[in-house]
């Protein structure tokens, strides 16, 4: 069975089309005008294995923050999507990523339950291009509120403001990929005493 989300997500601030594929093998098309956006979608994509289209027209004559959001929140909807019903994957996912002087650490719980804990280090240079830093998490609550899930991503170090946000996207990555994986042992079990997710 295909695991595959497609949301098309339209205001008068933004159109919105993303579509990705989690059984995928991390093919990327991405473009949502923001330059260092597109690159955080790509780590995404490239390091969870998910083939992922992301189209958006945006306000950018305004700023990029309805342009980033209404993306975040197609994907938070696009990945609940695809999931499906859950039956076989392992849920749990965590992994902990460094790039250089940086260090990601993240946790999921492909619950149901939208929760999330954030925290990175503070006196972040407040821009990256064109990408407001403080979008970070802004960008995580959007995803989280529309996948359902519970997500906790601890940045403890870090200088450089690329790297702290790079490395957790890579780590995202990684960890939604192992909380998506079938588990051989789990064949048809659906991970939770409740019997939903």
């Amino acid at each position: 069975m295909t695991r595959v989300g497609r949301v098309e997500r339209t205001t008068k601030e933004t159109s919105v089309l993303v579509e990705i594929d989690l059984d995928g093998t991390g093919q990327v098309d991405v473009s949502t005008g923001v330059g260092f956006f597109d690159h955080m979608l790509d780590q995404l994509g490239r390091h969870g294995l998910f083939d992922l289209t992301v189209k958006t027209d945006g306000d950018l004559h305004i700023d990029t923050h309805h342009t980033i959001e209404d993306t975040a929140l197609a994907l938070g909807a696009a990945f609940r999507q695809a999931l499906g019903d859950k039956v076989g994957i392992y849920r749990f996912g965590n992994c902990t990523v460094p790039l250089d002087e940086s260090l990601a650490q993240v946790t999921v719980d492909l619950s149901g339950r939208p929760y999330l804990v954030h925290t990175e280090p503070e006196n972040m240079a407040p821009m990256i291009g064109t990408y407001d830093t403080t979008m970070t998490r802004h960008i995580l609550e959007s995803f989280v509120a529309q996948a359902q899930i519970a997500l906790h991503v601890h940045v403890p170090y870090g200088r450089n403001a690329h790297h702290i946000v790079e490395c957790q996207f890579k780590a995202l990555a990684r960890a939604l990929r192992y909380a998506c994986e079938h588990d051989r042992r789990a064949a048809g079990i659906l991970p939770s005493t409740k019997g939903a997710l």
